[in-house]
């Protein structure tokens, strides 16, 4: 940067010396020509008024040398101070305009000529008239010599003023360079590897540039912890049914079993199998959530018929605790949205509730319009969630509760999906629990028209977008 910030200014410097140089040499030139115009007028004057006066033979000027000569260039009259004839070297006599150029003396000394025609009576008839250059070239030699002289210092003054503004502009850069390789060798750091980028001036190029690297890597930072969180808790949750399942076989093929055991074993498989797949299948659901790829098949329904329907399949499991599920569905709600999802949203919660609640008590889900949004309420009596849980429990894997408490089936991915659902779908979840009172979650969805569905679609092709 600094070589070429001082090429193109020493070209400049070079060039603007150059144009002065040459338009200080023309503005001279200029003057001498009007000077040597003026001096001869008032003699030509003279001797167009007197023929025989012989007036440039008197001339004895300083500084000033005259001649007239006829059309050929013989010289008729010269001033005292020429002791010979001026050599006219290219200038052209027969040219009907004055015509300037340059001369020399006898001595050598070039000098400054103008020839001007004029009539003298019917002669044609050229007027020289001249004056030394020494002067204006000592001037234009001086400016040529304090040039030379001004246009290294100016190169210099220039390379240290380009070498202290480039390098205070790349100093940002390599303090974000040396900040950034920081934090690459961090990358595996298991607390994370992100601090904050260093902002010289928020409001310049480099500062902004700063604070957007800032915020970029402040979101990988907290993506890649969580992937590590979530990679670590999907090993630990798969963990446990992988090794009933080895511990299993191997015990099923240490010796010959009767046909009793071989059946225990294949439900332990059976289990192991169902809770695997549930995982996955919770894992996948997740991920499509996360690439903004959740397909959702909207079509016109009632909120209250697929309530209805996910707690007639929750009830069988709601008997084997002795716990009812008394709804209040009777105000119809229309919808549109995704039929299937729905019922898997309600599902989670109801399925919750049974778990989380002791044997004999209730579930308690109600419907409703309210503050210009769809409410599902599900409300229990279960053990309920500490204040310190509740921001948390829509993470992935996270239990409020005890393993003991009958969480174990879900993988601890039930909430997490529940919410991916409804955000889907353009909704909230809320919670609202008291520790050995029970929680309520209200499922929050927009209010939409029937009419504004889509063709509704066959069961086939749900089939394929799923």
């Amino acid at each position: 940067m600094m070589l070429l910030f001082c090429t193109v200014v020493g070209v400049l410097l070079a060039g603007s010396y150059l144009a002065f140089w040459g338009l200080l040499a023309h503005a001279v030139h200029a003057q001498l020509n009007r000077q040597l115009l003026e001096t001869a007028r008032p003699i030509i004057s003279d001797m167009v008024s007197e023929p025989e006066a012989k007036d440039v033979n008197r001339l004895d000027l300083p500084g000033e040398f005259f001649e007239l000569l006829d059309q050929n260039g013989h010289v008729l009259q010269q001033s005292k101070n020429l002791a010979a004839p001026m050599k006219l070297n290219g200038l052209n006599l027969a040219d009907s305009q004055p015509t300037f150029g340059i001369a020399a003396l006898e001595n050598g000394e070039t000098v400054r000529a103008v020839l001007i025609p004029f009539r003298q009576g019917n002669q044609a008839l050229i007027f020289a008239v001249a004056i030394p250059t020494f002067g204006t070239n000592r001037v234009l030699d001086s400016f040529g010599g304090v040039a030379l002289l001004l246009f290294p210092l100016s190169l210099v003054l220039t390379a240290g003023i380009s070498a202290l503004y480039v390098g205070r502009s790349l100093a940002p850069i390599k303090e974000l360079t040396k900040h950034a390789a920081l934090m690459a060798k961090r990358v595996t750091n298991r607390q994370g590897f992100w601090t904050p980028l260093p902002v010289c001036s928020p409001h310049d190029e480099l500062g902004r540039l700063a604070q957007t690297f800032n915020h970029l890597l402040k979101s990988v930072d907290s993506a890649v912890l969580q992937l590590r969180q979530f990679v670590t808790d999907a090993s630990h949750e798969l963990r446990t049914p992988l090794a009933v399942l080895h511990g299993e076989t191997e015990l099923l093929l240490s010796k010959p079993r009767s046909p009793e055991e071989y059946r225990q074993t294949l439900c332990v498989f059976d289990d192991e199998f169902k809770k695997l797949t549930r995982i996955v299948e919770g894992l996948f659901t997740l991920s499509m959530a996360d690439a903004g790829q959740l397909h959702l098949i909207r079509e016109p329904l009632y909120i209250n018929e697929v309530l209805e329907e996910a707690c007639s399949l929750a009830a069988s499991r709601a008997r084997t605790k002795n716990i009812s599920i008394a709804r209040d569905l009777s105000e119809e709600v229309a919808w549109t949205g995704d039929e299937a999802f729905l019922h898997q949203l309600f599902l989670i919660f109801l399925d919750n509730a049974i778990k989380y609640s002791p044997d004999g008590t209730s579930i308690r889900v109600t419907l409703g319009v309210r503050d210009r949004a769809i409410q599902a309420r599900f409300q229990d009596q279960g053990v309920g969630i500490s204040p310190e849980h509740l921001p948390f429990i829509f993470d992935r894997f996270y239990r409020a509760a005890p393993l003991n408490s009958g969480d174990t089936q879900s993988g601890g991915l039930g909430l997490a999906i529940a919410q991916a659902i409804a955000i889907a779908q353009g909704g909230t979840i809320e919670c609202a629990s008291t520790v050995g009172v029970g929680s309520t979650f209200t499922v929050i969805l927009p209010i939409t028209h029937p009419r504004e569905a889509v063709p509704e679609v066959t069961a086939k092709q749900k089939l394929i977008l799923r």
